[in-house]
């Protein structure tokens, strides 16, 4: 393979890399929900959280500079036997806002928004309550060093993906550099990022259901088995080629779907 056909590979890989992690985090269940609704002939902008760290309850705002329109938000528990609390929302300046009461990591809160006018008029802002999940605070090193690492190996794998289709020299090498980061950003820095965020290490097969990860250990265990095939024989390229596509596959999946979560109705008050 010619240099310049190796670097414009590397350059696609980039790009499908960026926009697949794109996709992925915008259509993730952490991601914040937002969206406009029309209240009194006038037109609003709302984005509220369904992720939230610190030690502080998530506050969900919203500007609504008509001050003849208030704020209610009911909440409540998610997974608990509580009963709906009910609270205007305070008003600072053009913006609505209000905290909701602290959680644990892995707790949630369902809530929802609604709008009210002096006559009397309300409506909710979102037509479904949202769910804010609550989790430690990870220290920047730790985030950067996890994402640095996971982006690296899924660039490396598109491209690995790519050398097996051409049938390139430099696949084992390209598969090991993917196995390597991936076994770095996903079982050592993920779980230790993990046990900051939910205070667990680990949370999919055999000890929970988490698809973070388990889809880890899928795309890890079949790149294991593509760079030993490949070591074998250089010439199986498929192998390559069916790791690039199950790690494809596994980034498409929702970051932190079915993850950590807390059961309140088995928690005694």
């Amino acid at each position: 393979m010619s240099k310049q056909k190796s670097l414009v590979l590397w350059i696609v890989s980039i790009l499908l890399m960026l926009g697949i992690v794109i996709f992925q985090r915008m259509t993730g269940p952490t991601y914040p929900v937002s969206g406009k609704v029309e209240f009194n002939t006038q037109t609003y902008k709302y984005e509220f959280p369904r992720s939230h760290g610190g030690k502080r309850g998530a506050e969900i705002q919203m500007i609504v500079k008509d001050r003849n329109v208030s704020g209610e938000i009911k909440f409540r528990r998610f997974r608990s036997y509580d009963e709906w609390t009910t609270a205007p929302m305070i008003r600072a300046g053009d913006t609505l806002k209000y905290v909701l009461r602290h959680l644990p990591p892995a707790g949630k809160m369902i809530y929802q928004v609604k709008l009210v006018s002096n006559g009397g008029n309300s409506t909710p802002v979102t037509k479904e309550p949202v769910i804010v999940r609550y989790k430690g605070e990870v220290p920047a090193l730790v985030i950067i060093l996890h994402l640095f690492f996971l982006f690296s190996s899924f660039t490396l794998s598109i491209r690995a993906g790519f050398e097996a289709i051409y049938k390139g020299e430099k696949l084992f090498s390209i598969a090991l550099m993917t196995c390597i980061t991936l076994f770095i950003g996903g079982l050592i820095i993920g779980p230790l990022m993990q046990e900051y965020a939910f205070g667990a290490l680990w949370t999919g097969w055999p000890f929970g259901h988490d698809l973070t990860d388990n889809k880890t250990a899928v795309a890890l265990i079949m790149w294991l088995i593509a760079m030993w095939r490949i070591k074998k024989n250089p010439n199986a390229y498929g192998w390559g080629i069916a790791a690039a596509i199950v790690m494809l596959i596994v980034f498409f999946i929702p970051h932190s779907l079915l993850g950590s979560e807390i059961d309140f109705t088995k928690i005694p008050k």
